[in-house]
């Protein structure tokens, strides 16, 4: 007997107005206003290194003329041509960042569609009632979506990385779009199908490299399989979305590997890194999984866990099978990964939040008023403590959390951002009358149980984005050690050699247009070093390298990093 035995009114769709500004909410807060933080600078980098560069930049990902292999190019390769496009309307910064909002934009319709279809099926239908009353396929669907939405939107591992210009963010929101195609294809295993996912594959491809379509491939071959797909036509299908992959990576490899641009060979040292993501699961990447996964994936993982339990005594559910196939292929491959990155599991999310949209229905009324009450109660005390810590940083009381907010921030003078402030205020009001309804009326409708969690997430968002942007530009930003080394550059100087990272290396690029040395260059006559504070030890400082004399020129570091510093040299003539 099938779990589910719901009434058409718990079934009314979310408005298109609500789940549309909910995600506008969620994505324009973090975007617009803040700087080139440390997390995604490097990303941007190659972005902005690309859009002002030749097509040799483009062909090899670079940061002002330091090679970054890892990852493919696609990701930058968006946000390049969203800067040639709009950087003369927007900054490059912003520009750069609509690939971003339209990337977040792919998959959450993704997930919307995908949750869709499977929801309409006649095997995820809720039990028919003895009087009838039961809603109709596509209303029951489009509810699932919403849900399915809704949690993917509530999830914390998205918030923390969908707002940033990296390969990881593309990677998820292409997962989602395969997963949707995937749906499409056990639904009817058509050529257009085929050649669909074959896109995505190979767009994942030149997100990431080779091992996440290949898993996503090899997972859907074996669903069509336990699903009694018909075989013939199922290997010629896949076939076909093999070529067509192929295809699609061929517009970077062919090109790169034939033009050698720099004298170098991009895909050799992008196969290499590709190479270095696989290996035999260790301890390490278990511990760090599940360390950041009981978090990360909050709260679908809970949902998602339930929806295997309850739906466990029906057989060949599409809508279970297929995203477990999913999860499960693409968890062995996380813990397959020696050094696994947190992004990395981004691409989970989609097969989590979907089967987390099933899970709800089966759910008792009892357990989802404790969640409603959970987020309510929660959620609403952290936006106050938010609201207290601003009102305290600003007038200085109450004096300990005052302490406790400037003391991060030396140096930093709070003001007060009117436009935030409005922001931040109507983001409050709109979460009081959204709990207000959920008190007042007790809706039956499925998603009222995630809608509390998302938008209480989205609340605390936009109160950080608002509130503390000026205080994160402060901290995080290295603008003014930009503008202070270029104040710093003798007049006719050349180009800089340095050992800074991926994401300083950008920040002083574009904010302070240093001259640093470009790929191929010669020794150049200034150098700027990195190093920390805390390091004593003689041989373990950074030093220009012997053979000629240097004169330090500049000494710094950002005011907020007490760990972090950087020194510039000129030799010495």
């Amino acid at each position: 007997m099938k779990p589910v035995r719901l009434s058409a009114a718990a079934t009314l769709a979310l408005p298109r107005w609500a789940l549309f500004a909910l995600g506008l909410l969620y994505i324009l807060p973090g975007l617009i206003g803040r700087a080139d933080w440390k997390d995604d600078a490097g990303s941007f980098g190659i972005m902005w290194t690309m859009a002002h560069g030749g097509v040799s930049d483009w062909l090899v990902p670079n940061i002002a003329g330091m090679q970054v292999p890892d990852d493919g190019p696609l990701a930058f390769w968006l946000g390049a041509l969203c800067i040639k496009l709009f950087g003369w309307l927007m900054g490059d910064m912003m520009a750069a960042r609509m690939s971003t909002i339209g990337i977040f934009l792919a998959g959450t319709a993704s997930v919307w569609w995908t949750a869709f279809h499977l929801g309409r099926r006649q095997d995820a239908q809720p039990l028919r009632l003895a009087f009838g009353g039961q809603p109709e396929p596509d209303d029951y669907g489009r509810t699932l979506a919403d849900t399915a939405a809704l949690i993917y939107l509530g999830c914390l591992g998205l918030l923390m990385f969908s707002h940033e210009t990296l390969a990881v963010t593309l990677q998820g929101g292409l997962v989602a779009y395969f997963l949707y195609r995937a749906v499409r294809y056990v639904e009817a295993q058509t050529v257009r199908n085929a050649v669909l996912i074959g896109l995505s594959l190979g767009a994942l491809v030149l997100t990431r490299g080779l091992l996440t379509p290949l898993t996503l491939l090899l997972a859907l071959f074996l669903c069509t399989r336990f699903l009694s797909v018909p075989l013939a036509p199922t290997l010629r299908h896949l076939g076909l979305s093999v070529l067509t992959a192929v295809l699609i990576s061929m517009i970077w490899v062919l090109p790169a590997i034939l033009m050698q641009p720099y004298g170098l060979n991009p895909v050799a040292a992008w196969l290499g890194w590709t190479g270095r993501q696989i290996g035999l699961p260790s301890w390490v990447s278990i511990k760090t999984f599940f360390r950041v996964g009981i978090w990360f994936f909050w709260p679908a993982w809970p949902f998602a866990g339930w929806a295997i339990y309850a739906w466990r005594r029906q057989d060949h559910l599409l809508h279970i099978v297929l995203p477990l196939f999913f999860v499960g292929a693409l968890t062995l491959l996380i813990l397959c990964d020696p050094l696994p990155e947190n992004g990395d599991l981004l691409k989970l999310l989609p097969p989590l939040a979907i089967m987390a949209a099933f899970g709800l229905p089966t759910m008792k009324r009892g357990a989802i008023n404790a969640i409603d009450w959970f987020s309510v109660m929660v959620l609403t005390m952290l936006g106050a403590i938010v609201w207290l810590f601003w009102i305290a940083k600003l007038t200085g009381w109450p004096a300990q959390l005052a302490k406790n907010v400037l003391k991060l921030l030396p140096g930093f003078r709070p003001e007060v951002g009117v436009l935030a402030f409005v922001v931040a205020a109507g983001a409050t009001i709109g979460w009081i009358a959204l709990v207000h309804w959920r008190i007042s009326r007790q809706p039956a409708v499925l998603w009222r149980a995630v809608v509390l969690s998302s938008g209480g997430l989205i609340l605390l968002w936009v109160l950080l984005m608002t509130l503390f942007l000026p205080d994160f530009n402060y901290s995080k930003s290295y603008a003014s050690v930009a503008r202070q080394i270029a104040s710093s550059l003798p007049p006719g100087s050349g180009c800089i050699n340095s050992n800074v990272g991926a994401p300083q290396r950008a920040s002083l690029a574009f904010y302070g247009k240093l001259p640093f040395d470009q790929i191929g260059s010669s020794k150049c006559d200034l150098i700027l070093l990195q190093d920390s504070v805390k390091v004593h030890d003689e041989r373990e400082l950074a030093k220009p390298p012997p053979g000629a004399e240097w004169r330090l020129l500049w000494e710094g570091r950002r005011a907020a990093d007490r760990d972090e510093r950087f020194r510039l040299y000129q030799r010495a003539p």
